[in-house]
C-alpha cells in the first residue's frame, strides 16, 4: 500500500499539468477577499529535492520541469544579453502564456540563489504551492486555511517538518489520515464573517491500487452533495486500464447530474521508451471561467517543450461543460 513515493516523480510532466492547473485556478479564486478552505487529500512530502537519489534515479524531472526552466532562465538573463540576442529572447519570453509564466515564477521562488541557467534543486509539491499563494502580499490578511492529509509514514513526517519550517501556526494543519475520509468532516466549510463559504479540494492519490479510482469518484460525489459550489480538482493517470479510462467519464456524469460546470484537461508527451507514464489528466468541478483560456494558451507551449522526441501520440486537450441552471 505504501510503495509509491512521489520523490521519484516530482517535477515530471504530470506535476506540470497538475500544478499549472492548480495555480491558475487558485489565482482566480483569490481575486475575491473571502477566505478559502484548501484541502489536499494526498499531500505527499510537500517539497522535493531534484538532486536527491530518488529524483536522479527516475530522471523524470529532466523530461518535465527542467525543460521548462529554460523559459524562466531566458527571462532572467534577457537584460544582460547583447541587443540582438536580447531582442530574440524577449520575443520568445513575451509569447509565454501568462499561466505558464506565473507557474514558473512560483517554482523559481523556491530556488532563490540559483544561477539563471543553473539547475533547480527543489520542486514544491501542491501543499507548498498553495501555501505560497495564500501568504502572498495582499492575500495574507485573508487568512485562508490549508488542511493536509497523508498516510505514508515517511512522507507525513517529512511533510510535518516542512510545514513547521513555514511557521504557519494554525493556518496549516497536517494529519496522518485517509484524505478520502477526512474530507467528509470538512465539507461544507465554516462560513466566513460575511457569511460566504468557499473551498478548493485537490484529490491526487497514487492510484497504486485499483480501488482508488472508485474512491475518487465517491469522494467527488459526496463532496458535491455536501458542498455543491466547492471547486474540486482531480488528477488522474491516462493509462491502458479500464478504471483509468472510465474515471473522467464517471466524473463528468456526476458533475452533470449535479448541474455543475466541469473541465477536463489532458497532456500526452509521447510514448515513453521505458513504458512509463506518458499522459495524465486534470478534471475540475466548478472551474473558474478563466481556466479554459489559460490552459488553451499554456498547454501547446508545454507540449512543445516536453514532447518525447518525435512525440508519438503526443497531444493536449481541454474540454469544458457549462453549469446547468
Amino acid at each position: 500500500m505504501f510503495s509509491y513515493r512521489h520523490a521519484f516523480h516530482a517535477g515530471n510532466h504530470a506535476d506540470v499539468l497538475k500544478h499549472l492547473t492548480l495555480v491558475a485556478t487558485l489565482r482566480h479564486l483569490m481575486r475575491k477577499d473571502g477566505p478559502l478552505l484548501l484541502v489536499d487529500t494526498h499531500a505527499g512530502a510537500g517539497i522535493y529535492r531534484l538532486d536527491s537519489e530518488a529524483a536522479q534515479t527516475s530522471g523524470e524531472a529532466a523530461g518535465g520541469i527542467e525543460r521548462l526552466q529554460a523559459l524562466r532562465g531566458a527571462a532572467i538573463e534577457e537584460e544582460n544579453q547583447a541587443p540582438a540576442l536580447a531582442k530574440s529572447a524577449q520575443t520568445a519570453i513575451n509569447n509565454i502564456a501568462d499561466g505558464l509564466s506565473d507557474y514558473l515564477t512560483l517554482i523559481t521562488r523556491f530556488n532563490a540563489g540559483a544561477a539563471p541557467r543553473g539547475a533547480w534543486r527543489v520542486y514544491p509539491g501542491s501543499p507548498l504551492l498553495m501555501h505560497a499563494l495564500m501568504t502572498e502580499g495582499a492575500r495574507a490578511p485573508v487568512h485562508d486555511r490549508l488542511k493536509l492529509f497523508e498516510m505514508h509514514p515517511t512522507d507525513v513526517q517529512a511533510l510535518a517538518a516542512h510545514v513547521d519550517q513555514l511557521g504557519a501556526g494554525r493556518q496549516v494543519s497536517v494529519a496522518r489520515q485517509d484524505g478520502f475520509e477526512a474530507l467528509k468532516a470538512l465539507l461544507p466549510p465554516p462560513a466566513a464573517s460575511a457569511g460566504s463559504r468557499r473551498a478548493l479540494v485537490l484529490i491526487d492519490p497514487s492510484y497504486e491500487i485499483k480501488t482508488d479510482y472508485a474512491k475518487v469518484a465517491a469522494a467527488v460525489q459526496d463532496g458535491l452533495r455536501r458542498f455543491a459550489t466547492g471547486v474540486y480538482l482531480v488528477w488522474y493517470p491516462v493509462i491502458p486500464r479500464p478504471e483509468a479510462h472510465g474515471l473522467p467519464r464517471r466524473l463528468k456524469t456526476l458533475t452533470q447530474q449535479a448541474g455543475r460546470a466541469w473541465l477536463n484537461a489532458t497532456l500526452h508527451v509521447g510514448a515513453a521508451s521505458d513504458g512509463g507514464l506518458s499522459a495524465s489528466g486534470m478534471f475540475v468541478v466548478n472551474p473558474p471561467h478563466t481556466l479554459k483560456g489559460a490552459l488553451d494558451a499554456a498547454l501547446p507551449q508545454v507540449l512543445n517543450l516536453l514532447r518525447d522526441g518525435p512525440g508519438r501520440g503526443a497531444g493536449w486537450s481541454v474540454e469544458a461543460g457549462a453549469e446547468k441552471r
